[in-house]
């Protein structure tokens, strides 16, 4: 059955007690120094629906003071030295495991008894879902077994006021994540009950050991991008003996988790707010086959720059075949592919890969079997474009096609470059979840575009339109190329030169303020130096006049002072 995006409403599955099982499922409970919810657990699993012979328990103890204990019939492994944690001990159960299906459960979790069965009707109608039991939080004083065994679990355990609200809402907001898009559906994944095609868990990489917390939020990313689609099941009843540590201290949870989930879940792009910064798992993984060592430098130059800065770019090319034997280094055939190696051998973002390497996006990551480690888990980008050398792309036109692909939820964006007579040239942005998935379902004799397509829908659009061209004529530049001003850019600069020209004004009004202070200043002396000698000529008529009639001394008339 062929599922789009994430609407898993269209498996026909059966009522629970109305159908023919079949398929073996290993349920895997880590645990630590737990005996008394464990056997719990064991009690609650030894009463299931689902048929006893179908199921088999594996027990990872992970480094308990004191070994474990569990019934007969149930396998308890010591985890392998080496390391510790819950990721590290549902590995080693995964490794165990024989089940078509592992059903990986927290040793706090007492399942209802049609919990295993809720889990794997799904499985039965599809190889590629991962399904996600429902918590009921309780405090309630534990039980016994013999009393899970045997009593009703609504009587066993009260139900705390503590719910998953951020994911109960995320589920509904969504109609059961049916309509959710393909870089949320995984948001959800917590580990504590959730059951995986074992092929599928195994396929994806296992789980990243290095991590201590974290690792299911790590985990649903990766099968997202394997393919998986994720169904959040009411019916798969559980209780979580206590509360978990996300509810008892959600902010020191989250600082500690921040920087890893950071590093591995390029999703969350609001802990990726540094630009400067680079990480374990790219967003984008761009693939560039060697041309001419022009032609693949200007494609790769353009690429790196970017506004997307977690992008990596792996160059494909026939390295091996270059020999250190003496040659004319001018006349060399191979010449070119040394410049596109000596150009980019040593930058951390470009990697150079041999045709016959797992490329990105082309293959499962850890199809081969291989888990358990980050160097086998791998760092798997959920974009990956690939692009002609030869070709430039704008400072957003990465960041404008994964907008698009995510607005439509699409599979892929084939960006038109140009028609030759050859055909049509064009760059492709792929989603490596629909890939893979395409991959998986596609039957011999259909095209894996045809399964994208039906899927999750492959779109056209014009090249030039978002941003790529042809390389200049000369490349590389002598100058240091400018970036392409975005339009944030455009208004700062033209609030700046709206800036400059007011602080002109200002400066001219303040040199005719200063004109003006020094004119008024000029008068001012002027019209004193008037007045002075007003006077002194007044003085000088009334010395005259008085002499003329013969008066020797007078009164001095009323006047501005002198």
């Amino acid at each position: 059955m062929r599922i789009r995006h994430n609407d898993y409403g269209v498996l026909p599955v059966p009522e629970l007690g109305s159908w023919e099982p079949a398929l073996r499922v290993s349920v895997v409970i880590p645990a630590h120094d737990c005996q008394r919810t464990l056997d719990l657990t064991l009690a609650a699993l030894s009463a299931q629906t689902y048929p006893r012979e179908l199921i088999e328990v594996v027990v990872v103890d992970d480094g308990s003071p004191q070994p474990l204990r569990a019934p007969a019939g149930v396998t308890v492994l010591r985890a392998p030295s080496g390391g510790w944690g819950r990721a590290w001990a549902v590995q080693a159960g995964l490794d165990a495991a024989s089940g078509e299906v592992t059903l990986v459960l927290d040793a706090d979790i007492v399942p209802h008894p049609q919990h295993v069965e809720a889990h794997l009707r799904w499985h039965h109608q599809a190889d590629y879902v991962v399904v996600l039991g429902w918590l009921d939080f309780t405090d309630s004083p534990l039980p016994t077994p013999e009393e899970v065994a045997r009593k009703p679990y609504d009587e066993l355990f009260r139900l705390a006021p503590q719910r998953h609200d951020w994911a109960e809402a995320l589920i509904e907001a969504h109609d059961g994540l049916r309509k959710a898009p393909s870089s949320l559906a995984g948001h959800v994944h917590v580990g504590a009950s959730a059951s995986y095609p074992t092929w599928l868990l195994r396929a994806a990489g296992g789980l990243d050991v290095s991590l201590v917390l974290a690792e299911d939020t790590e985990l649903g990313y990766r099968l997202t991008q394997a393919g998986a689609v994720f169904v959040p099941d009411p019916a798969a009843r559980a209780w979580h003996v206590g509360l978990p540590t996300a509810m008892r201290d959600y902010p020191a949870l989250k600082r500690h988790n921040d920087p890893y989930v950071a590093d591995r879940v390029p999703y969350r792009r609001y802990l990726r707010t540094d630009p400067g910064r680079q990480w374990l798992v790219p967003y984008v993984e761009a693939v560039v086959h060697a041309a001419g060592y022009e032609d693949v430098r200007a494609t790769v130059d353009s690429l790196l720059a970017s506004s997307v800065p977690d992008l990596r770019v792996t160059v494909v090319g026939p390295w091996g075949s270059l020999g250190r034997e003496r040659r004319s280094p001018l006349r060399d055939p191979d010449l070119d592919l040394r410049l596109v190696r000596a150009a980019f051998e040593h930058d951390p973002r470009v990697r150079l890969a041999a045709p016959d390497e797992p490329l990105p996006g082309e293959a499962l990551p850890g199809k081969a079997g291989g888990a358990g480690t980050v160097g086998t888990v791998g760092a798997v980008a959920p974009f990956v474009l690939r692009c002609p050398a030869g070709w430039t792309a704008g400072a957003d036109t990465v960041a404008r096609l994964v907008e698009r692909l995510e607005e439509t939820d699409g599979g892929v964006l084939c960006a038109v470059l140009e028609e030759t007579r050859e055909g049509v040239m064009t760059a492709r942005l792929e989603r490596t979840a629909a890939l893979s998935r395409a991959r998986h379902l596609a039957q011999p004799d259909e095209h894996v575009d045809d399964v994208v397509h039906e899927l999750f829908g492959v779109e056209w659009v014009d090249g030039p339109g978002y941003g790529f061209a042809r390389r200049p004529k000369v490349y590389p530049p002598r100058r240091r190329r400018q970036p392409e001003p975005t339009p944030q850019d455009k208004e700062l600069a033209r609030l700046r030169k709206r800036n400059a020209a007011l602080q002109a004004e200002v400066a001219r009004l303040r040199r005719e303020a200063a004109k003006g202070k020094r004119d008024t200043e000029r008068w001012r002396a002027k019209a004193e130096n008037w007045r002075r000698e007003a006077v002194r000529r007044e003085r000088t008529v009334f010395r005259r006049a008085a002499r003329k009639i013969g008066l020797t001394s007078f009164v001095r008339r009323p006047g501005p002072s002198s």
